[in-house]
């Protein structure tokens, strides 16, 4: 059956919804084909996935990574699948490529557009509300490949303004080895790669900070556990100055306020809590 890339941006995929979902065939055969393909040629591995598995169907999550290599996307959406699908927010001229086409087959597997550098309210809501069933989200803060263009590295905070909405954790992520597979000027390599989940991030951990800097220093927390897991270090390790230099420096902050460490399923469980006793209270009244 035939439907429009924008009938499917707004149509549910995976979560809890009872409405009539993205229509799954297309996801599957993507996926059976690449497992084989990317299995084969990477022997790719995932490690701490139970992190990402206890969010399934009980409670969205903003997945967040660092971005090296277009095939970042690939490796995030393999990991997930099949028992779980991560909606990717994509640049919107990629859902024009190939006449069209290629635009199709990324709506199918669950991604939806945003404008670049702008506050896309029509995107941000559209995630809030898969986030709102139970779906997850998958969000690349630094908004282009590092090293691989001309623009400077930046940390946005779109992923946090997004979780904040939603009411839902994030949860850092990285691929190992990507970005080592095609280099400019150099044959395809076939390294092992790697995905690794941590440990996810609650947003009302920030609420000590003034208001006006709690999204930007959620962003950097998180990017900041992205790349100690990319780089195998302990986070306070990671010299996020060399990384971000235009961006705010947090580290001292975080050293006098140490963030709380979660587990996913004591996290969603809280969750479920909090749903429980929400609805016992309007039963109530």
């Amino acid at each position: 059956m035939f439907l429009s890339r924008e009938e499917m941006w707004d149509m549910p995929l995976g979560g809890s919804s009872t409405e009539k979902q993205i229509p799954h065939y297309v996801g599957n055969i993507i996926w059976a084909v690449l497992f084989v393909i990317l299995k084969v040629a990477f022997r790719y591995e995932v490690s701490n996935r139970e992190s990402l598995r206890a969010f399934n169907k009980r409670c969205g999550v903003v997945v967040v990574a660092n971005h090296t290599s277009f095939l970042d996307v690939v490796f995030m959406y393999m990991a997930a699948r099949p028992q779980q699908w991560v909606r990717f927010i994509a640049r919107d001229n990629l859902f024009n490529a190939m006449k069209g086409f290629g635009g199709q087959v990324i709506t199918r597997v669950g991604a939806f557009p945003i404008k670049r550098d702008t506050a896309d309210r029509t995107a941000i809501k559209r995630a809030v509300k898969h986030l709102k069933n139970n779906e997850a989200i998958g969000i690349m803060p630094e908004g282009t490949r590092r090293g691989k263009s001309d623009r400077a590295p930046e940390l946005h905070a779109g992923a946090a303004l997004i979780a904040r909405m939603a009411k839902v954790p994030i949860l850092p992520m990285t691929v190992r080895n990507a970005e080592n597979i095609k280099q400019k000027g150099k044959c395809i390599k076939f390294p092992k790669v790697t995905i690794e989940y941590g440990n996810p991030i609650l947003l009302e951990d920030f609420d000590f900070l003034p208001k006006a800097e709690r999204l930007d220093a959620c962003s950097w927390y998180a990017m900041r556990e992205c790349f100690a897991l990319s780089q195998r270090v302990q986070p306070e390790a990671v010299d996020m100055c060399a990384l971000f230099p235009e961006s705010k420096d947090y580290t001292q902050t975080f050293v006098e306020h140490p963030i709380p460490k979660h587990s996913s399923e004591a996290l969603v469980q809280s969750f479920e809590q909090r749903k429980r006793e929400k609805s016992h209270t309007q039963d109530g009244e």
